[in-house]
C-alpha cells in the first residue's frame, strides 16, 4: 500500500483552479493503461469500501467534488437565512377543530389589517399630518400674528399677510382675481396700497375683538370669585370652642422607634479626627517642647524676667511730629521673577540670617548677664522718669534736672537689691531642676558622671530625655550616638552589680530604657551582647586551661544572662544571641566546681534561667537534670551517698560532699521557706550559722521545686522515666526525709508525686516508610522481548501509549492537511469570483465606451449635415 500510494502521488497531476475534473478525464483518454482497480475480498458491514476504479488523480477530483458540495455551499450561503417557518395558527395543534382554527385565523387577519387598509393603495388620496395636525390646514395660515397683544394666544401668519409681505403682491392679486366672480373680472383690480390698507384694517378689527373678549372674560372671573366668597362663608361654618374641645380626639403617643429615629436625626454627626502623627513628627514635637522648657529653666536660673526682655513702648506726646523716626532695618525686598514665578529664595535667606543673628545675640546675652541686667534696669528708670516733658514748662533749670537724676540713681540701686533678694529662691529652685535637653555622652566616664548622685527616677528621666532630644529622625549622626548609649548603659548596669551592696532595684528599673534602645537598634544591641558573652566564654576557657577547673562568674554576668532573656526571643531554634548564652550556661553547669554555698546559689539561679529559656520551646537540657541531681547529692550524709552515679562537676567523695547537710535540730525547727535574692551572695560572710543553715534548707526546697517543674515540662518526652529515674531513686531511697521539717516534707512529697504520676509512654512500632535496599545479587535479569525495532523491551502499557501517540500525530497531521486544502479551495473560489467580476466590469466598460463612441459619431455626422445645409 505504501509503494502504491507513493506511485499514485508521483503520477497525479496538479489540479488547476478552473477544472481539476477535466484534467483527470483527459488523462483517462490519453493513457487507459494506468487505470487502477482496488478489489475487495470480503464485504464487511459498516466499513467504507475502497475498491473504486479510477486513475491517478481521481481521489483528488473526488475531494474537490466533495468540497464543492459542502464547503462551497456553506461559503455561498454564509450571509443568507432561507429557512421557512410555518407560523399558521394552530397548524400542528390537534386539540383545536378545523372550524375553530379557521375562525381564529380570520379574526387575527382582520386585527392585523385593521387601520392599514389603504397604506399601499396609491390611487386614493391620503391626508398627511405633522405633529398631529393636517398639513393642508397648516398651509392655509389663517391666523395672523399679533405682536402687540399680551395674551398667551399666538396666531399664525395668514395667507394674505404672507402673500403681501413675502410674495411681492402678485400672487395675492391673482388669488383675488381668481376667487372673485366673473362680474368682478370686468372691474378694475385694486392697487397694492389699497390691499395693504384693507389688510391693516382687518388686523386692527381682529385685535380689538380679541381685547374685548379678554376684558369680558376677566370681568366674568372677578364676578365669579366674589360670588364664590359669599357662598363659601355660608358653607364653611366654624363650631365654637366648647364643641371643639369635646370633639377633639387625643393624639396618639409617638412610638419608641419613631422617637429613636428623631433623636438620631438631631444627633451630632461624626467629625473627622486629626491624622496619626508619624514617629519623626512626634520626635520633633517632643524635642521642641523640651527645648522650650530648658530655655524657661535657664531664664529662671539667671533671674531674668520675660517681661523685662520685652521692649516697653516709650511715651509719645500728642504734638510729636515723629521727625526723628528711623527704621531699625530696611525690610524692603526687591521684586524678582524666575521662570514666571516670584523669587522667594532671597526672603528665605534673609530669614535664616536673622535667625542666626538672634542665636548669636542669645549666646552673647548668656555670657554678659550682669551687663544685661544693668541695661534693663536703666531702661526701666528712663521709662519711669518720663513725666510728659512736652507738658512741663520750658523754663526748668539744669540744676533741678541734675538733682532729679541723682535721686533716681539712689532709688534704682535700692530697687536692684530688693529684686536680687526676691529672685534668689527662684534661681536656686531652677538650679536644682534637671535640664530638659541633654546631649549623648561621648565616653562612659561622662555618662557615669551624668548619672552619679541621682535618684532612680532622675536617672530614668535623664535617659528618656537623651533619647527624645537625640532621636535618629532629628539628625544624621544620632543613630550612632544612641547605639553607643546602649553599650554605656549595659556597662553601667554591670558596675552597679559589682558593688559591695549591689543596687538591684536600680538595675530592675534601668531594664526598661535598655529594652527601648534594643527595639530601636536590634543589630547593635545583639552585637554588644554577643561581645560580652564571647569575652566571658573566652575568660572561662583560659581559666580551665590554666587551673583545670573554672569558677562560676560574678553577679554582673548572671544579670547579663537574665537581661538576654528579656531583650531577645528565647523560643527560636537558633538565635545569634540566645544560642551562645544557652551554650555558655550549659558550660557553667558542667565545668565550674561547686565548692561553696555561693556557688550553689549561683548554680540554682542558672537552673531557673534555663527553665525560663526553655519554657516555650520545651527543649531538653541534660545539664539541668545532672545539676539538680548533684544538689541532692551534696545534701546527703557521707554514709548514705552510695549506690548511684554522679556527673561532673560533682564528685562522689570529697570535702564538699555535705555542703547542704543540716544537722542542728533547732535550726531545722526554726526554718521557714524564704526566697533567695541575688544580693545574698555578697552577704554570706557576715551571716550567722543559723542563717546559713536556713539558706541551705531554702536551697534544698528550691531544688525540689525545680524538680517538680522539670517533671511537668518534660512529661511528653518518650524517655521521660529513663531521664528522671536517677532522681527518683535518690529521692525515695537515700534522702533522709524524716529529719526535715514538715514544710520541707510537703515540698518533697509534691515533687515525688509529680514524678510518679506520669504514665510510662512507649512509642508504638511502626513499619518503615521506605523499603529496605536488597543486597546485590549476581543472578541475571530476564526480560521478555515482545517486539523488535522501536518497541523493543517495552511493556504492554507503554506499547499502547506509544500507539495512541502515533495515532494522535497522524490524525493531527491529517487534520492540518485538510484545513490547508480547505483554505486553498476557498482562496481559489474567491479568486475566480474576483476574476469574473473584473471580466464583467471590463465588458460593461467596453460596451459603454462603444455606445459613447457611436453617439459621438452620430452627433458629429448631424453637425456636418447642419453645416452643409
Amino acid at each position: 500500500m505504501g509503494k502504491a500510494s507513493k506511485r499514485k502521488r508521483k503520477v497525479s497531476a496538479p489540479a488547476t483552479a478552473k477544472g481539476p475534473v477535466k484534467s483527470a478525464m483527459a488523462m483517462v483518454k490519453s493513457n487507459p493503461f494506468e487505470v487502477k482497480v482496488n478489489r475487495q475480498k470480503f464485504d464487511i458491514l459498516g466499513r467504507k469500501t475502497k475498491n473504486d476504479v479510477g486513475l491517478p488523480g481521481v481521489s483528488r477530483s473526488k475531494a474537490i467534488k466533495k468540497r464543492t458540495q459542502t464547503l462551497l455551499k456553506e461559503y455561498k450561503e454564509r450571509e443568507k437565512t432561507n429557512v421557512f417557518k410555518d407560523k399558521r395558527f394552530g397548524e400542528y395543534n390537534t386539540k383545536i377543530s378545523p372550524e375553530e382554527k379557521m375562525m381564529r385565523r380570520f379574526t387575527l387577519e382582520r386585527q392585523q389589517n385593521y387601520g392599514k387598509k389603504n397604506i399601499y393603495n396609491l390611487n386614493e388620496e391620503e391626508e398627511l399630518t405633522h405633529y398631529g395636525q393636517s398639513l393642508a390646514e397648516i398651509e392655509k395660515l389663517n391666523d395672523i400674528v399679533d405682536s402687540d397683544s399680551d395674551t398667551e394666544e399666538r396666531g399664525t401668519l395668514s395667507a394674505e399677510l404672507t402673500a403681501a409681505h413675502f410674495g411681492g403682491g402678485g400672487g395675492l392679486l391673482r388669488k383675488k382675481v381668481s376667487s372673485g366672480q366673473q362680474d368682478e373680472e370686468e372691474e378694475k383690480p385694486k392697487s397694492r396700497k389699497e390691499l395693504i390698507e384693507e389688510m391693516i384694517a382687518k388686523s386692527k378689527q381682529e385685535k380689538q375683538e380679541r381685547q374685548s373678549r379678554r376684558e369680558s372674560a376677566l370681568e366674568l372671573t372677578e364676578k365669579l370669585d366674589n360670588d364664590w366668597k359669599e357662598i363659601q362663608t355660608l358653607m364653611a361654618r366654624k363650631p365654637p370652642k366648647s364643641e371643639r374641645k369635646d370633639k377633639e380626639v387625643e393624639k396618639p403617643k409617638p412610638d419608641e422607634y419613631d422617637m429613636i429615629v428623631r433623636e438620631l436625626g438631631f444627633e451630632m454627626k461624626a467629625k473627622p479626627s486629626e491624622r496619626m502623627k508619624t514617629e519623626e513628627e512626634l520626635a520633633k514635637e517632643e524635642q521642641a517642647r523640651l527645648q522650650k522648657l530648658e530655655a524657661d529653666r535657664l531664664r529662671r536660673m539667671r533671674g531674668t524676667d520675660e517681661q523685662a526682655n520685652k521692649k516697653k513702648p516709650s511715651h509719645i506726646s500728642a504734638d510729636d511730629l515723629a521727625d526723628g523716626f528711623i527704621l531699625d532695618k530696611d525690610d524692603r525686598h526687591l521684586l524678582s521673577y524666575k521662570d514666571g514665578k516670584i523669587n522667594i529664595e532671597n526672603e528665605e535667606e534673609e530669614e535664616k540670617d536673622e535667625e542666626e543673628e538672634e542665636e548669636e545675640d542669645g549666646k552673647e546675652d548668656n555670657e554678659n548677664e550682669e551687663s544685661e541686667e544693668e541695661s534693663v534696669n536703666e531702661d526701666e528708670e528712663e521709662v519711669a522718669a518720663d513725666s510728659h516733658s512736652d507738658l512741663e514748662s520750658d523754663l526748668e533749670s539744669e540744676e533741678e534736672a541734675a538733682g532729679n537724676k541723682e535721686q533716681r540713681k539712689h532709688k534704682t540701686n535700692g530697687n536692684e537689691s530688693q529684686n536680687v533678694e526676691k529672685l534668689d529662691p527662684k534661681t536656686e529652685a531652677a538650679k536644682l531642676e534637671l535640664p530638659y535637653t541633654f546631649t549623648v555622652p561621648e565616653s562612659y566616664e561622662t555618662f557615669k558622671s551624668l548619672l552619679a548622685g541621682r535618684t532612680i527616677e532622675q536617672q530614668l528621666l535623664i535617659l528618656e530625655r537623651i533619647q527624645k532630644c537625640n532621636h535618629p529622625s532629628l539628625a544624621a549622626g544620632n543613630k550612632e550616638k544612641l547605639e553607643k548609649l546602649f553599650g554605656f548603659l549595659l556597662e553601667y548596669i554591670g558596675d552597679l552589680a559589682t558593688l559591695d551592696l549591689p543596687e538591684l532595684r536600680t538595675i530592675d528599673k534601668l531594664v526598661l530604657p535598655l529594652y527601648n534602645l534594643c527595639q530601636m537598634f536590634p543589630e547593635a544591641a545583639s552585637d554588644r551582647m554577643r561581645f560580652i558573652l564571647r569575652d566571658a566564654a573566652h575568660d572561662m576557657e583560659e581559666v580551665v586551661e590554666v587551673k583545670g577547673r573554672a569558677v562560676l562568674p560574678g553577679l554582673d554576668m548572671l544579670i547579663y544572662l537574665k537581661i538576654t532573656s528579656l531583650l531577645f526571643p528565647t523560643s527560636d531554634f537558633w538565635h545569634p544571641v540566645v544560642t551562645p548564652a544557652f551554650i555558655y550556661m550549659s558550660q557553667l553547669l558542667t565545668k565550674c566546681r561547686i565548692t561553696t554555698l555561693q556557688d550553689v546559689i549561683k548554680g540554682l539561679f542558672i537552673c531557673c534561667l534555663f527553665l525560663e529559656y526553655v519554657s516555650l520551646s520545651r527543649r531538653f537540657v541534660p545539664e539541668l537534670i545532672n545539676f539538680l541531681l548533684g544538689i541532692l547529692h551534696i545534701s546527703l550524709p557521707k554514709k548514705q551517698a552510695q549506690g548511684y552515679t554522679v556527673v561532673h562537676p560533682f564528685t562522689p567523695v570529697g570535702k564538699n560532699l555535705e555542703l547542704l547537710l543540716v544537722c542542728d535540730k533547732k535550726d531545722l525547727d526554726s526554718w521557714q521557706k524564704q526566697n533567695l535574692p541575688l544580693s545574698i551572695v555578697t552577704k554570706l560572710k557576715e551571716t550567722s550559722r543559723t542563717e546559713l543553715n536556713h539558706i541551705r534548707l531554702s536551697c534544698l526546697a528550691l531544688c525540689f521545686d525545680l524538680i517538680k517543674k522539670c517533671a511537668a515540662l518534660y512529661e511528653s518526652l518518650p524517655s521521660f522515666h529513663e531521664i528522671m529515674h536517677p532522681v527518683r531513686i535518690l529521692l525515695t531511697q537515700h534522702l533522709p526525709v524524716n529529719d526535715y521539717p514538715e514544710k520541707m516534707q510537703e515540698w518533697y512529697q509534691s515533687a515525688l508525686k509529680e514524678l510518679e504520676n506520669k504514665v510510662k509512654r512507649y512509642n508504638p512500632l511502626i513499619c518503615e516508610k521506605k523499603k529496605p535496599v536488597p543486597l546485590k545479587q549476581y543472578t541475571p535479569r530476564i526480560v521478555k522481548v515482545l517486539e523488535f525495532g522501536r518497541t523493543q523491551g517495552s511493556s504492554k502499557k507503554e506499547q499502547e501509549r506509544k500507539q495512541l501517540i502515533r495515532k494522535h500525530k497522524r490524525e493531527l497531521k491529517g487534520a492540518i492537511r485538510e484545513i490547508r486544502k480547505d483554505n486553498q479551495f476557498l482562496a481559489r473560489t474567491q479568486l475566480s469570483e474576483v476574476m469574473e467580476r473584473d471580466a464583467a466590469r471590463k465588458r460593461k466598460v467596453k460596451e459603454l465606451l462603444g455606445s459613447l463612441a457611436a453617439q459621438e459619431g452620430e452627433w458629429k455626422a448631424m453637425k456636418r449635415k447642419k453645416g452643409k445645409n
